[in-house]
C-alpha cells in the first residue's frame, strides 16, 4: 500500500513539473487520423464526361423565364389597341395589372420620348412627378410644345431596381421595338443607356455609335441620353445640351443633302 502511495505521488510531482513548465498537453511524433477519410467518389456514368463530382452535385437547369407578351405574332398592329393590350396583358408584369401606365401622344409626332419607367407618382399620367416637370422645361428650353411629343416607357409600371437584361431576353425588347413601330415618330430621344439594347444597340459598344432605330424598313433619328433622374446634375445637362444641338445640326445637313 505503501509503495502505490509513492507511486501516485512521483506521477503527482511529475505532472506538475511538467505543468509549471507550460506543458499541459500530451504529444506524440507520429500524426493521428482523427478524422475518417472520405469514400471514394463513385465513377461516372458511361458516355459522361464531366468530372465525378460535377456528375454528383451539379444541380438541374433552371426553368426558362416565361416569354412576356405572349406570341408576338399577335401584338396589337396599332396603337389604340397596343395601349389597351398595354394595360392588360398579364405576362408584361408577372399577371399584375395595377397601377400599370400607357403611353401618349399621336402617332407620327415629331419627337417620342422613352423612358425606362413610370415615376414613382404616376397614377393617371406618364411622368407626372418631378422627372415629368424636368422634361417639360427642358421642352420649353428646345421650343418644343409638350403636347406634340409622344411619351413611353419601356416597363408598364414603376419598378425598383429592374432586371432590363433578363426582361430583354423574356421578350422585352421585341416588345419595344414594335411599340416604337407603331408610334413612327419623326425622331427619337431615349433617356437612360439601359434602354439602348431594347432598341437594337449592341451592349459592348457605347451609346455613341447609335444614331438611328432602324425596324421593318424604317429609319428614326435616334438621341441617346442620360436617364431623367440623371439630368438634375449641371454636368449632365450641359452634356445632353450638347449632344442636342450636335443632333439638330446633323439633321440639317442630312435634310441639305437628300
Amino acid at each position: 500500500m505503501g509503495s502505490q502511495q509513492m507511486l501516485a505521488g512521483n506521477i503527482a510531482a511529475a505532472m506538475a513539473w511538467w505543468r509549471d513548465a507550460g506543458v499541459d498537453c500530451a504529444f506524440a511524433d507520429e500524426a493521428t487520423a482523427w478524422i475518417t477519410p472520405p469514400e471514394p467518389e463513385p465513377e461516372p456514368a458511361l458516355g459522361d464526361d464531366r468530372p465525378a463530382s460535377a456528375a454528383k452535385f451539379s444541380a438541374p437547369p433552371p426553368p426558362p423565364r416565361p416569354r412576356i407578351g405572349g406570341d408576338l405574332a399577335k401584338l396589337p398592329q396599332n396603337l389604340d389597341a397596343f395601349r389597351q393590350w398595354w394595360l392588360e396583358e398579364p405576362s408584361l408584369d408577372g399577371g399584375q395589372v395595377s397601377r400599370r401606365i400607357a403611353s401618349r401622344g399621336v402617332v407620327g409626332a415629331p419627337l417620342m420620348v422613352l423612358v425606362e419607367q413610370p415615376e414613382e407618382a404616376d397614377t393617371d399620367q406618364l411622368l407626372s412627378g418631378k422627372q415629368g416637370k424636368l422634361l417639360s422645361a427642358i421642352l420649353v428650353a428646345m421650343g418644343i410644345e409638350q403636347d406634340s411629343v409622344y411619351q413611353a416607357s419601356v416597363l408598364v409600371r414603376h419598378t425598383p431596381l429592374p432586371d432590363i437584361a433578363a426582361l430583354a431576353e423574356a421578350g422585352l425588347g421585341e416588345i419595344t421595338r414594335h411599340h416604337l413601330h407603331l408610334a413612327a415618330p419623326q425622331r427619337l430621344i431615349v433617356f437612360g443607356a439601359n434602354i439602348l439594347p431594347l432598341v437594337g444597340n449592341d451592349p459592348a459598344q457605347s451609346a455613341q455609335s447609335l444614331r438611328s432605330f432602324n425596324h421593318e424598313g424604317g429609319t428614326i433619328p435616334l438621341l441617346a441620353a442620360h436617364g431623367l433622374d440623371a439630368m438634375v446634375r449641371p454636368t449632365a445637362k450641359a452634356a445632353f445640351w450638347r449632344k442636342w444641338l450636335e443632333w439638330g445640326q446633323t439633321e440639317e445637313i442630312g435634310k441639305q443633302s437628300a
